[in-house]
């Protein structure tokens, strides 16, 4: 029987989508901070701001060099109207803007020349930070077929070749962080196929930052004429929220349930375990479809068991027990084929 009931936090689902527009013969990628009105202080959980500093993190270190060169400006615009006076709303449309370069300068490894910035005394309480990428002529008359970069769909550019190398290596970015969005993929954990426990689960990529999976084990051997037994069965659902710029690594929480039935020695025990804890690991990406996921669990199991013995081929209880255990409760080499 089953005494406890572990609950696991899931993790904040934050995501906010990469976006981005075309005007003739510019693409713009524009990342938006919100400011609590007649405020200068920026605030990163406050609104989307989270979700905005990793999209806009992410084309920082994939546009590092084009940024230190001088070829992508950072176009910084600073907004407030929730002042009275136009002077006032210019002041700390100012601060605005400073606070946000501050926070790329300090955390990003920015400077202040890589910035081009306005301040407006109108609009709202926020501050943009614009890329602009450069596009050849050519593109100006098929400016219709200009790059859309959106969330909700998975538009690209339909020429076969990029107009400029920028251009050619925006999209290759776009395309790999849209591939690991709405996918399912089988695992299956390497390490408890080898101590001759089968193990298969399931993972359901959301979007870029979250998955949920289900893992499944069962196994059932007995030896020494049943004198010997190792019998198991589990269900580890979890939850995970990816990271980095490739979002290839991950923080997790896992639930674990099951049924156990261990006999080594002359003593055997037979019970049901529950638990839970954080995880953590690395996706090492193999190709386009296979994967391996190094993954590691940390927290508590709970176990409830009855103790027996076997006299004459019939199992005699001799007693009953609980056990907490504190320290890894999941571990795996696993790996993953994705399916669609």
């Amino acid at each position: 029987m089953l005494k406890r009931m572990m609950f696991l936090p899931l993790f904040m689902l934050l995501v906010l989508p990469l976006s981005a527009q075309s005007q003739r013969a510019e693409a713009d990628s524009v990342y938006e901070f919100r400011f609590v009105p007649k405020n200068n202080a920026f605030f990163i959980p406050y609104k989307d701001n989270l979700s905005e500093m990793q999209r806009l993190s992410l084309f920082i270190e994939h546009y590092r060099q084009e940024i230190t060169d001088g070829k992508l400006p950072l176009y910084v615009d600073g907004y407030c109207n929730s002042l009275s006076g136009a002077k006032a709303n210019l002041a700390v449309a100012r601060l605005r803007s400073n606070r946000v370069k501050s926070e790329l300068i300090q955390n990003k490894g920015m400077r202040e020349a890589y910035f081009i910035t306005r301040n407006h005394a109108e609009g709202g309480d926020y501050v943009t930070v614009r890329i602009i990428f450069p596009i050849s002529s050519d593109d100006t008359a098929a400016s219709s077929d200009n790059i859309s970069v959106s969330s909700t769909t998975s538009r690209h550019a339909e020429r076969s070749e990029a107009s400029t190398p920028l251009e050619a290596k925006r999209e290759e970015i776009l395309r790999s962080t849209q591939n690991d969005r709405n996918t399912f993929s089988l695992r299956a954990n390497l390490l408890r196929w080898a101590t001759l426990t089968p193990d298969l689960g399931i993972e359901w990529r959301i979007n870029r930052n979250i998955s949920i999976l289900v893992n499944g084990s069962w196994t059932s051997w007995s030896w020494d004429d049943k004198n010997r037994r190792y019998a198991l069965w589990e269900v580890s659902p979890e939850v995970r929220y990816y990271i980095g710029m490739e979002k290839r690594g991950y923080i997790g929480a896992i639930y674990k349930v099951g049924e156990f039935n261990y006999k080594f020695s002359e003593t055997g025990k037979q019970g049901d375990l529950m638990g839970g804890g954080i995880t953590g690991g690395y996706q090492l990406k193999l190709n386009r479809a296979l994967s391996l996921d190094f993954n590691l669990g940390i927290g508590c199991i709970h176990a409830d068991y009855d103790k027996y013995e076997v006299i004459d081929g019939v199992r005699v209880k001799c007693g009953s027990g609980s056990k907490n255990w504190w320290g890894p409760v999941s571990a795996g080499v696993t790996l993953m084929w994705k399916l669609f």
